[in-house]
């Protein structure tokens, strides 16, 4: 099973509005996926500065003074803003990736959700509405995000294999599928260095787009290139930096419907999650084809 729904703006006025939207897109596939649900959603970069979202178990200890450690340990200013299980950190873009580093000498525990200059990713064991209750996803803003229930079909129901995974920098990806050459792929992508933290499957094939990326695809071109290189039946919607894309595999037994308006293009696992958008009843509306890229970036 699993939902899956995204949101990208076109009109920078309904910004303030995608966390709703997304919020209300997400808790209408919860029959699709009652075990766990998340959230991705690009914000507004702040120039020179990077963004680490963090998850604990144990949040109220963890956090308590985890941005005065790390400056102190990084000797660079890092300031922290907490949600819940959830923290984001804002420093210097040039520390990012040494921030990674120290939070897990630091925090063990703490599990390292997304980084890059604008992406923020929310996720949670439970009922979609308890997990966008619990980390007010309604009260977000942002220019895109793309967000997934969960049914665990393949591994055990946790917050680290709940979606959206991100492997890269402003980076994230949400799967409804299953593919059958993740465990090769694995494999491959650790020694070309890509990080993976999960048993996920889906996480292998974010690694996969992060590679392809790394190694001078464009979004569009990554998505392309997985229609040969990842086996099984998939139908993935991605977001990057400025980006939103979708691909089904070529037999596309998993349903998927979009839409699109002057205001906005979405995407729902059912036309179910799209009737509360503005301007519904006159979008365009369709079904995405097998083994086609769908891509669209600001």
């Amino acid at each position: 099973m699993c939902g899956i729904v995204g949101l990208f703006l076109k009109d920078a006025s309904l910004q303030p509005e995608l966390g709703s939207m997304l919020t209300q897109m997400l808790v209408t596939m919860t029959d699709r996926g009652p075990d766990s649900a998340g959230i991705a959603i690009y914000g507004t970069e702040v120039p020179g500065q990077a963004r680490l979202t963090v998850q604990s178990d144990n949040a109220q200890h963890d956090f308590e003074t985890l941005a005065a450690d790390l400056s102190r340990a990084l000797d660079t200013p890092v300031t922290g803003r907490v949600n819940g299980s959830h923290a984001v950190l804002s420093l210097s873009r040039d520390y990012s990736g040494a921030a990674r580093d120290m939070i897990r000498a630091l925090r063990p525990d703490i599990r390292i959700m997304s980084d890059g200059d604008v992406i923020e990713i929310y996720k949670e064991t439970g009922l979609p509405e308890d997990v966008a209750t619990r980390l007010s996803l309604a009260q977000m803003g942002g220019t895109h995000g793309v967000g997934h229930t969960r049914m665990a079909t393949e591994s055990a129901v946790t917050t680290e294999g709940a979606h959206p995974f991100s492997t890269g920098a402003d980076q994230c990806l949400v799967h409804n599928g299953s593919l059958s050459n993740h465990n090769a792929l694995r494999r491959r992508l650790t020694r070309e260095g890509i990080r993976i933290g999960s048993m996920n499957d889906t996480e292998v094939g974010a690694a996969y787009l992060t590679w392809r990326m790394r190694e001078g695809a464009m979004l569009g071109e990554a998505l392309e290139s997985s229609l040969a290189d990842l086996d099984g039946f998939f139908t993935f919607v991605v977001g990057t930096k400025d980006g939103f894309g979708v691909v089904r595999d070529p037999i596309a037994c998993k349903p998927a419907v979009m839409a699109e308006t002057e205001q906005y293009v979405a995407f729902g696992s059912e036309y179910r999650a799209l009737v509360s958008l503005p301007g519904i009843d006159t979008a365009r509306v369709w079904e995405p084809e097998p083994a086609t890229v769908y891509f669209w970036n600001h």
